[in-house]
């Protein structure tokens, strides 16, 4: 679908977003995120959920001033500066952390899970930190807003970094609703349904639609209402994944005559919503794999798709006025 020309008078032109969601703490991909704002020309930068990172590995001090690491299941000793920068570089890109220790230090953490995800939350949440500061600092000067909230798999503890750093471009749009220009506002619920992988911030149906009905009573206009709900529809193309044998850890594919099976892993209170309030748009995340879009009555919805571990960013520009959507445009770079 062809988009939009040049900018006019407020009135003439639709407002301009650019949405992206599943960044997993991959360094590259968010500062593909953040330049996405001048680089597609959009008003405003709207994500969609999971800020965080997966994985946190520890750099084992070594003999001779060199480091001992595991990473992807292969044993790796870093023997120099430029090996070290290179090896973090591939961390920053996988949305990993790491953290130096000597030995001892490190027979401390080992097996103790309650330890090492406190250090996990320090290390992500600094990140995070660094994010918004960097956004306060690219952004000052321009009309251009970014609206932030977690997922499923982010913690509270992290997420606090959103009001803790945030002066005046960062908006923390969590389980909010706030302006994104003078006729639209955006409603956000960063929770998913349950998964086998146990995430933070997971909730039952139930739970996902009080909230959404708590946040709609503070809607004016459901349809000049953008959605940011992290979870994608049920059953609609935006939420099909491998099914997963959660009796086992890690969780594994499940095969049926020697095939994967594939199933709708989104929410019914998300689909209920957006055939009941008919909003402007429903922007989803959460399946990385379901890129694609779907129309529910007036409303599209779309899910951009991820592919954070590449470095690649998957997105959406999408145009809006009057309530209605009048372009879009799927990218990837």
């Amino acid at each position: 679908m062809p988009l939009f020309g040049k900018k006019g008078t407020a009135k003439a032109v639709p407002t301009r977003l650019f949405y992206a969601c599943d960044i997993h703490g991959s360094e590259p991909t968010y500062r593909k995120f953040l330049n996405a704002a001048k680089f597609y020309e959009v008003d405003a930068l709207v994500f969609g959920g999971d800020l965080m990172g997966k994985l946190l590995i520890p750099m084992v001090r070594d003999t001779g001033n060199t480091w001992r690491a595991r990473l992807a299941g292969q044993n790796h000793h870093i023997t120099s500066d430029e090996e070290m920068k290179q090896f973090k570089k591939v961390l920053q890109t996988l949305g990993f952390y790491w953290q130096e220790m000597d030995p001892e230090e490190y027979r401390q953490y080992e097996g103790d899970q309650e330890r090492i995800d406190d250090l996990f939350d320090v290390l992500a949440k600094e990140r995070l930190a660094g994010w918004v500061a960097l956004a306060e600092e690219r952004l000052a000067g321009t009309p251009v807003k970014i609206y932030l909230c977690g997922g499923n798999d982010d913690t509270d503890e992290v997420l606090s970094a959103l009001d803790e750093v945030a002066e005046d471009r960062v908006v923390n749009c969590e389980n909010k609703v706030v302006p994104i220009d003078d006729e639209h506002v955006l409603a956000t619920v960063g929770y998913s349904t349950p998964t086998p992988w146990v995430t933070p911030r997971e909730r039952t149906e139930e739970q996902i639609g009080a909230v959404i009905e708590k946040l709609m009573v503070d809607v004016p206009d459901p349809s000049r209402c953008v959605f940011n709900f992290h979870c994608p529809p049920l059953d609609s193309s935006l939420d099909t994944c491998l099914k997963l044998d959660a009796s086992v850890w890690p969780p594994t594919p499940l095969i049926e005559n020697g095939q994967a099976i594939y199933y709708g892993a989104g929410s019914q209170a998300v689909t209920d919503s957006l055939k009941k309030y008919q909003p402007t748009v429903g922007l989803h995340g959460h399946i990385h794999e379901s890129r694609g879009a779907i129309r529910f009555g007036r409303t599209s919805a779309y899910n951009p798709g991820s592919e954070y571990g590449e470095g690649v960013l998957r997105g959406l520009i999408v145009g809006i006025r009057g309530g209605e959507v009048v372009g879009h445009q799927f990218t990837s770079g």
